[in-house]
């Protein structure tokens, strides 16, 4: 289990997180929402140690602040927005990167075959040996959720995962993830623009406004005319299908 307690963080006297309170359980993926800048990137940097605030962040019940880097990198596997760079490695190598804590001078047939077996769940197994830098943004986007995949992490952290993927592939990485998180008992946070995907694939969602939570709960609960008036600035109505998700229709900004 995940908790956060009154936590907060900022830079000087600009502040970005504000006495936030949460907890992420088990099994379940949470998908935290909001306009831009207002805290969702943070918030996961925060989780995964990257950034320091005030306050305490507690995985299962040991704060986070008590750990040393190697130990929470073991436990929490982070997906960042951030390029490839200039790196020149395989695909294969980057997706093995993220074996690195359980790696030995010698790669064993194991880890080879775990690799393999995530890219055939992605369906970029024929991409192994290309350089990654030379991939399209969606096949990179593949790529680097198979190296958080591959870490068999306790806790899952993925910011803004759908970036530059087609709608099938959006779908089916959404997909994966759901399930995965079920069978190994993930704590699973995404971050996602995304209303109606945050409301098929996420068991709660947060809302986020002005580096504060504005909303928590099931989707159902938390997207309503007037969350998405006072948060997002839009006029929009929800309908309910036939599985009882939300869909979200915007319909004209509020000026």
């Amino acid at each position: 289990m995940l908790q956060i307690s009154n936590f907060s963080f900022g830079y000087d006297s600009q502040p970005i997180l504000k006495n936030i309170n949460l907890t992420f359980s088990p099994g379940k993926v949470t998908a935290v929402i909001g306009p831009n800048a207002t805290g969702k990137s943070t918030l996961l940097k925060c989780i995964s140690g990257i950034l320091r605030g005030q306050g305490d962040i507690l995985m299962n019940d040991r704060s986070l602040s008590t750990l040393k880097p190697q130990d929470i990198a073991k436990q929490i596997s982070y997906l960042s927005q951030e390029g490839c760079g200039k790196a020149v490695l395989s695909v294969f190598e980057v997706v093995l990167l993220g074996r690195v804590h359980s790696l030995s001078l010698k790669v064993s047939d194991v880890e080879v075959n775990y690799v393999l077996k995530i890219l055939r769940q992605l369906g970029i197994e024929k991409l192994a040996a290309r350089n990654i830098c030379e991939l399209s943004g969606g096949q990179r986007q593949m790529v680097f959720i198979a190296q958080a995949l591959v870490r068999e992490p306790s806790i899952l952290l993925l910011d803004e995962p759908t970036n530059s993927l087609d709608l099938h592939r959006e779908l089916e990485m959404l997909e994966l993830i759901k399930q995965l998180t079920i069978s190994r008992s993930l704590t699973t946070v995404v971050t996602l623009h995304q209303l109606d995907m945050a409301a098929r694939y996420a068991d709660e969602i947060v809302v986020l406004f002005d580096g504060e939570v504005y909303a928590a709960g099931q989707p159902a609960a938390v997207l309503t005319t007037e969350m998405l008036r006072t948060v997002y600035q839009v006029k929009a109505a929800i309908h309910l299908a036939s599985d009882g998700v939300p869909h979200v229709m915007a319909m004209s900004s509020v000026k």
